[in-house]
């Protein structure tokens, strides 16, 4: 009995073993796929082994996946998916090295990405990317895929210094070339905010001062309207005058 249970229990634990064998063979074949959505590529930064077949999916809006021509390995040729609305392009990177693309329709407001091949190489390498900002391919290898607009994300370039975020309007990104002046300086911003708000207190205050003299000469000129008109007589006038030169009532309309 004992015999039979030991037989039973080392077959399940076989079984079992077998299972989580083939679930990561599977996880590991996977598919790269990297989303083009509004103005960003996710992952912008991408580790694949020679061979490997990336497809580029849309996941909003009109994009392309372009290689740079003087961006790529020795031996790559350029990708290029032209511009789509739906559907996506795979392209299947078979020279180790790195690969700098971008979208045609965006690339003036920094919609960039990299795929590294196995390990870094090549001219991507050797200066940084004329648009946009992308992750350092070390990383990108060390981490296997970075998220546009994480931590790591877009923040790149090719020497391997850290600048600011690339461009774009994808999930919680930054740029931190058109963040403004002020934009990682809230409390500044703020004080500048009510110093603004006080001056045009300020201009109100002053500018409802100044307002009187006219208010009173506006008065005046009806009086003398009215005078001349005989709906006043002159004594009347006289008395009314008086009262506007030394502040008293507006002469109504």
């Amino acid at each position: 009995m004992n015999y039979r249970r030991r037989q039973f229990l080392g077959a399940l634990g076989a079984g079992t073993v077998a299972t989580a064998g083939l679930t990561r063979t599977a996880t590991a074949q996977e598919q790269p796929v990297v989303r083009m959505g509004n103005n960003y590529f996710d992952p912008i930064g991408l580790h694949v082994e020679p061979g490997t077949t990336v497809r580029f999916e849309i996941a909003a809006g009109t994009h392309s996946a372009t290689a740079y021509e003087n961006r790529l390995p020795a031996d790559a040729s350029a990708f290029d998916s032209a511009v789509i609305s739906s559907g996506g392009f795979e392209y299947t990177f078979e020279e180790s090295g790195t690969y700098d693309y971008y979208c045609i329709p965006h690339r003036s407001v920094g919609m960039v990405g990299r795929i590294v091949v196995g390990s870094p190489g090549g001219p991507a390498e050797a200066s940084p990317i004329p648009d946009g900002d992308v992750p350092d391919s070390d990383a990108i290898v060390e981490q296997g895929a970075i998220a546009y607009g994480s931590s790591t994300g877009g923040g790149g370039n090719s020497g391997g210094g850290m600048m600011g975020h690339g461009m774009g309007s994808g999930p919680g990104m930054t740029n931190g070339r058109n963040g403004g002046l002020f934009g990682g300086l809230p409390f500044l911003g703020g004080a500048l905010g009510l110093l603004g708000l006080v001056g045009g207190l300020l201009y109100w205050a002053l500018g409802r001062g100044d307002a009187s003299p006219e208010s009173d000469d506006s008065a005046m000129e009806t009086l003398r309207r009215r005078y001349a008109r005989s709906e006043v007589d002159e004594a009347e006038f006289q008395r009314r005058r008086e009262r506007l030169e030394t502040g008293g009532e507006d002469e109504p309309r």
